[in-house]
């Protein structure tokens, strides 16, 4: 994947600020993983169910102080900004006037947002109370260690996503579906999910035109696509409950199979068109 950086302008950086860690938190590295993986499966900081006769931190979030990193961190800061900001041109130029810009928060341990606190077990997440994109850069390790979808396009598929939320909250796509008692709650959550993950696949599209790097844009290369398709069947209910739990409990799906977050990503990656983004329904 080709892309340039230097430009964070799409970035809120908070990683200056520190949570409470989870070092009291005694579950153990395969409990802690198992909690992990079901935080970011239900988008629900499950760590604050161990808060009693655990130890486990307090709700508070440190003053912001000078930013400790390193060089392979600050280049993933880069990418992030330039990932960001090619997805937010793209919609720009589909949505017109109707698109408006938001920022990503990158933050270590824990943040405060709109929406409550949350710690990095919750995963990237999108809050439409401010209307950001949050984000721990320890995330994408996981995402290659844990969940074995490596390589810049698989990162890029998660920014995209959760930009693809913000999409959703300004045409008032998000509550739309959380009212449709048909589907119920989880019927609502999973439509919401699989939906952005096809409008993901919409920016993958635009972004696998040739000529956009010398134009200053993100560029795909041969073999980024499958990248993200992987990346979207490491993530999906069934495979993250039967490495949490070793079964698979459909009734409480909140994003779909990986091989609906699969079909959803490429159906919109070979589109490119977000009116094949049907459910839940919408006018572009």
């Amino acid at each position: 994947m080709l892309w340039k950086s230097g430009d964070r302008s799409d970035i809120e950086d908070d990683r200056g600020s520190s949570g409470s860690g989870f070092g009291a938190v005694h579950l153990g590295i395969g409990g802690f993983l198992a909690v992990l993986l079901l935080s970011w499966l239900s988008g629900t900081n499950l760590f604050t169910l161990f808060d009693a006769g655990t130890g486990a931190p307090s709700q508070s979030v440190a003053a912001p102080g000078p930013v400790q990193s390193t060089p392979q961190e600050e280049r993933m800061v880069d990418f992030v900004g330039a990932v960001g900001k090619d997805v937010q041109e793209t919609w720009a130029r589909i949505l017109g006037e109707r698109y408006q810009r938001t920022h990503i928060v990158l933050f270590r341990d824990a943040i405060q947002s709109a929406c409550g606190f949350a710690q990095s077990a919750t995963g990237p997440f999108y809050c439409p109370g401010d209307r950001k994109v949050y984000l721990d850069l320890g995330f994408f390790n996981e995402l290659t260690r844990r969940f074995g979808a490596p390589g810049d396009f698989a990162d890029a598929y998660v920014i995209a996503h959760e930009l693809g939320h913000h999409v959703q909250n300004l045409l008032g796509l998000t509550p739309r579906a959380g009212s449709d008692r048909a589907v119920g709650a989880n019927g609502a959550s999973v439509a919401i999910e699989l939906q952005a993950d096809c409008f993901a696949g919409v920016w993958g599209h635009a972004a696998s035109q040739q000529g956009r790097f010398q134009a200053g844009r993100v560029e795909l290369e041969p073999g980024d696509a499958e990248q993200a398709l992987r990346a979207a069947a490491s993530i999906g209910d069934d495979r993250l409950q039967k490495m949490a739990t070793g079964r698979v409990m459909p009734d409480r799906f909140t994003h779909g199979t990986s091989a609906q977050r699969v079909e959803s990503f490429r159906r919109g990656m070979d589109s490119g068109d977000p009116r094949v983004c049907h459910a839940p329904a919408s006018t572009f």
